[in-house]
């Protein structure tokens, strides 16, 4: 296949909408992430320290502000970001795909004689030669209704 090809193949299959959906999700979720820390959590942490992250570390050098509460703001709005991503993507994510495998049918057995993992569906064993029965076959999973 010529790269023409593999790129409509992209294009035109579902990899390319669900990259762009997902680009969609995490832009609103940046959006909406970056205006709690402007509008509640730094004015909660300037409240009690009694601290102005707009003008907290200003520091003009040649005629060009640093700012640093700005900085601090960035820093704790990154910080909430890749909390929220763990906790409404990665980690129950991560927890489907360990279910997914739990669940899973084994691929291998034991072969008796020799305690070697040997494939499900093997009659003789490719270690020690033996004979082996092939492990049952587990029913197949009823179809999801909807």
């Amino acid at each position: 296949m010529g790269v023409a090809a593999d790129f409509k193949k992209f294009v035109l299959g579902g990899s390319l909408v669900t990259l762009a959906v997902a680009f969609v999700v995490s832009l609103a979720i940046v959006a909406l992430i970056g205006a709690l820390v402007d509008d509640v959590i730094d004015p909660l942490i300037g409240s009690a320290g009694h601290i102005n992250f707009s003008s907290l570390g200003v520091l003009t050098v040649n005629g060009s502000s640093l700012l640093g509460g700005a900085f601090l703001g960035a820093i704790i709005n990154f910080f909430i970001l890749m909390v929220v991503i763990f906790f409404l993507i990665a980690y129950p994510y991560q927890k489907y795909e360990d279910r997914k495998k739990a669940h899973a049918a084994p691929t291998t057995q034991e072969c008796p004689a020799c305690c070697n993992q040997i494939p499900v569906k093997a009659t003789r064993c490719g270690f020690c030669t033996s004979t082996v029965t092939p492990a049952p076959t587990p029913p197949a999973a009823p179809p999801a209704s909807g």
